[in-house]
């Protein structure tokens, strides 16, 4: 199963990042990664930039709105991600837990990402997807 461990932050939180050594952020997270490369359960991480550097595609009248983020309250973002294939959500869970934070005010988000097989396979964009997923080697 996969799941998606979202990472969340206070403005306070994101703030004291920029006082963290950036080399030891790297190594720290990188030795995450790594235990989690060496389980064999990562499937991809990324770290996004600044929210204020975005921008925020709005559907709610009749003609898309864009607008420069960030959108809505900075509680509602998110920094970054992994997306795990682990077994069960309490090995997602435990994962999570030994995420290396570097200071208070973060959260991680999990969230179980379905397969393509969940859907009706008998929908015709469903078939193109699988099509899709199979000829790039994701299936």
């Amino acid at each position: 199963m996969k799941y998606m461990l979202i990472m969340r932050a206070t403005d306070e939180a994101y703030a004291a990042m920029g006082e963290i050594d950036f080399d030891k952020m790297l190594e720290t997270m990188g030795r995450f990664n790594d235990e989690l490369i060496r389980a064999g359960v990562l499937l991809a991480a990324e770290g996004l930039e600044d929210a204020a550097e975005g921008v925020v595609v709005d559907h709610s009248s009749e003609t898309p709105v864009v607008t420069d983020g960030p959108y809505g309250e900075t509680k509602e973002l998110f920094g970054g991600f992994y997306i795990l294939n682990v077994a069960s959500k309490e090995e997602a869970i435990e994962w999570a837990k030994r995420m290396p934070i570097l200071g208070s005010g973060f959260k991680t988000e999990i969230r179980r990402v379905p397969t393509i097989d969940e859907f009706p396979q008998d929908n015709v964009w469903i078939q193109k997807e699988r099509a899709w997923r199979e000829a790039t080697g994701q299936l």
